[in-house]
């Protein structure tokens, strides 16, 4: 209904037509997706005669020339950077110290470290891998089936795009022109509601099916232990003190903040004596791998934005969906089915340049705050991690374990329920997303 009456308010031609059609084929056929993306705007704007091909290398070229944009690359760093130092399992030791006197306890100690890693690298795949590698067999011994612990690790790492610094949220800055700062500040408590969620789950299900025990130990010993595991890991959380306190104090901005996490990572590596210089070439190459992903898919964004612009692709789209309805709660249902069902079968960043120029017209119609819109969006997509048929964490831990995908999927099912009812939450609740903001943004 919502696609025939996008049809009759914009004139879609073979220029739009051709184009989708192009994309999901080079999809379908293992195309890296930023090739797809490209080969789709380029066709877009050759068909439909709104750019020059002449000058689709120079907005090319504009579509990465950010400074913000370098911050990406240095977050990814940061995170390798944690994981060959050591410095992660200093995070995954407080966790379980904090968590001891729960029954249950190392399932939400493996929750709490996935969302402290996010809190450094922005990344959830990163997550996932570091994170999965120290806790899954560990959680197996602890008594859980290992399709759930898989399914634990791929739901916690979710908040890798979550929890700020996020680079989510450093792309769609870009490309709607929001000050990532402000959308970090925005994605504190809804990035954390989203961890509760999951600890939440974790819980739940550990006193349904009595999988962990513990829980069993005294004041003194809880303190003692936990006092402990400080004071032999305190400088691991230097690295998302600074960060977070050079980005919310507004000293630094994310790009710098990244930075210094980078120099202050590797420098408390040698002092540790984890981190050598044969070390580099490795994380190096790591790090630009992930990189050679996500920018390409952001510098085609730009004439990807200008040909739908001048196509009135968006414009149609609010004329569409407003005349379905124009009931404020239908259209932000409507958006997060689009996102939800968008994060099933694409990554984020994708999702990200493709949809966030056309919903944000309908926000705006409806009278949604820019930054509410985009912590929906992105939280939205972030459920699509723990989701098949693209499911990215439940591929990458499924890559670590060799356990089926499916049967990590089934366990899954819970974690996606409660982060749901949480997205549904942001997307009607203002107050959620603004929590922190100056009074301009609420």
């Amino acid at each position: 209904m919502l696609w025939n009456q996008l049809d009759q308010t914009v004139i879609l031609g073979w220029d739009f037509y051709g184009s989708v059609i192009v994309f999901v084929v080079l999809v379908a056929l293992a195309v890296p997706v930023w090739a797809s993306i490209g080969a789709a705007a380029i066709l877009m704007l050759v068909w439909s005669g709104a750019l020059p091909l002449s000058l689709v290398g120079e907005k090319l070229f504009t579509g990465i020339d950010f400074f913000a944009l370098t911050a990406v690359p240095l977050f990814i760093l940061t995170g390798d950077v944690l994981v060959r130092t050591g410095l992660s399992r200093k995070f995954l030791d407080v966790a379980e110290a904090l968590t001891q006197f729960a029954k249950g306890g190392f399932g939400s100690a493996t929750v709490l470290v996935c969302g402290m890693f996010a809190a450094i690298s922005g990344s959830d795949a990163a997550g996932a891998a570091a994170v999965g590698r120290m806790t899954i067999d560990r959680l197996v011994e602890s008594g859980y089936p290992r399709p759930y612990a898989c399914a634990l690790v791929a739901a916690g790492a979710c908040t890798g795009i979550l929890i700020p610094p996020s680079i989510a949220y450093i792309i769609i800055g870009l490309v709607l022109g929001i000050s990532a700062s402000t959308l970090f500040l925005a994605a504190l408590v809804p990035g954390i509601a989203i961890l509760l969620s999951i600890l939440a789950t974790n819980i739940i299900m550990n006193r349904l099916y009595g999988w962990e025990g513990g829980g069993n130990v005294s004041m003194g010993e809880y303190f003692s232990r936990l006092w402990a595991t400080l004071k032999s890991g305190w400088y691991a959380f230097l690295v998302p003190g600074i960060i977070f306190y050079g980005i919310f104090s507004g000293r630094l901005t994310p790009t710098e903040a990244g930075a210094v996490a980078v120099v202050v990572t590797i420098i408390m590596g040698f002092i540790i004596g984890t981190l050598k210089l044969s070390d580099f070439p490795a994380m190096l190459v790591s790090s630009a791998k992930v990189n050679g992903v996500i920018v390409p898919i952001i510098a085609f964004s730009a004439p990807l934005a200008e040909a739908l612009a001048i196509i009135g692709v968006p414009q149609g789209f609010v004329a569409a969906a407003t005349s379905v309805s124009d009931e404020p709660v239908i259209i932000i249902l409507m958006m997060v089915c689009i996102l939800i069902a968008a994060g099933c079968v694409m990554e984020t960043t994708p999702n990200i340049v493709i949809l966030a120029p056309i919903l944000k017209p309908l926000a705006d119609n409806i009278g949604m705050n820019e930054i509410q819109f985009c912590i929906m969006m992105i939280t939205a997509l972030g459920v699509g991690f723990i989701t098949p048929p693209l499911g990215l964490n439940l591929f990458v831990v499924s890559g670590l374990t060799g356990e089926s995908i499916l049967k990590i999927a089934y366990r899954a099912i819970p974690f996606v329920f409660f982060m749901l009812i949480v997205t549904l939450f942001i997307a009607y609740v203002p107050a959620i997303s603004t929590t922190f903001l100056p009074e301009i943004y609420q």
